[in-house]
């Protein structure tokens, strides 16, 4: 994928303003180091949401008013100060504690923490760290599949699951008291089973979601930059979304409505990386992790019927914020 943009600009408005809905996320690598395309995309084109993620090292790249326009901000931090350090260098949990309190007092509503959970990670107090540090909302990835193999199970087990329980436990009891924790996980989980389940992996990769690369094609993920699958079309030609098809080793699956497959590029590649029972190791803490979420679901249906939560402080679209819902 190149560096520099080689597409026609004006195909790119074409192709974001035929969309009324359109929600235009900025993403990289680190998308702030080419500042000055953001700007001009900013400036030259009409969206009706604007996002982007992001390291928060180079925030003071572009001037705050194109912060005033943003509606929600990833900011990559994977919690406390020494897991993040630990993983993306010394220094960068400062940097993103000053992005997060720039972000504030620019008036920013939407401001997420973006985690990579590796085995460094103690979720339950990493998570509730970033919470008490004033992210509106935490997302969390597992680093699994295009990583290196890692005693992945062993680590679920005794320290990644049990802290799942408490999160769903707190967030079972702040619901009681009326308020709803942002935790996207639960919350797109929970949306699936309330609301409407998943066709589709939650991220809407390649039917409800496109990625524009440099080089003007259009791809159905944006970690499939080399994958021909990937591709459906490009800003010249246009492009065709695809509907979805249950992969295989999904048609039997009894939480397929809250997952809809977790991730496209680990269905169509996953084996390749991990092996069968790699994909089957991760498969089983999915299936883990969204069962003790929707076994509240019952609970939090009645605290809704009684009026102590409100559906719409529950409901979630992952495609508004650009994140994968399943970690």
């Amino acid at each position: 994928m190149p560096w520099k943009i080689n597409y026609d600009f004006n195909k790119l408005r074409e192709t974001i303003e035929n969309d009324k809905d359109s929600v235009v996320i900025f993403y990289g690598g680190e998308p702030l180091v080419n500042y000055r395309y953001i700007i001009k995309v900013m400036d030259s084109i009409t969206a009706k949401r604007w996002g982007i993620q992001t390291n928060g090292t180079l925030i003071h790249k572009i001037p705050e008013k194109y912060w005033k326009m943003m509606d929600v901000v990833l900011l990559s931090i994977d919690g406390r100060k020494q897991v993040t350090d630990s993983a993306r260098g010394p220094g960068v949990y400062d940097a993103v504690l000053g992005a997060l309190n720039y972000f504030k007092k620019t008036g920013l509503k939407r401001i997420i923490a973006r985690m990579a959970v590796t085995e460094n990670t103690d979720i339950y107090t990493d998570v509730m760290h970033l919470v008490n540090l004033g992210f509106d909302l935490v997302h969390w990835q597992l680093n699994v599949i295009w990583s290196e193999k890692w005693n992945f199970t062993e680590w679920a087990n005794n320290s990644y699951l049990p802290g799942i329980a408490r999160l769903v436990n707190d967030f079972l009891n702040e619901s009681k008291n009326g308020k709803v924790m942002g935790l996207v996980p639960l919350l797109g989980i929970l949306n699936a089973y309330l609301f409407k389940p998943f066709r589709w992996v939650p991220c809407g990769a390649g039917y409800r979601s496109i990625t524009i690369s440099t080089d003007g094609r259009i791809l159905s993920c944006p970690i499939a930059v080399s994958e021909k699958w990937a591709e459906i079309g490009s800003i010249e030609r246009g492009f065709k979304t695809s509907e979805p098809e249950i992969p295989e080793m999904c048609k039997d699956c009894d939480v397929w409505p809250y997952c809809g497959g977790r991730c496209l590029y680990a269905i169509k590649e996953g084996v390749n990386y991990w092996g069968k029972e790699g994909v089957k190791e991760v498969d089983e803490v999915t299936k883990n992790t969204i069962n003790q979420i929707i076994k509240i679901g019952p609970a939090i249906k009645a605290l809704i019927k009684a009026g102590t939560i409100k559906e719409e402080q529950l409901f979630y679209d992952p495609l508004l914020d650009s994140t994968e819902i399943i970690p």
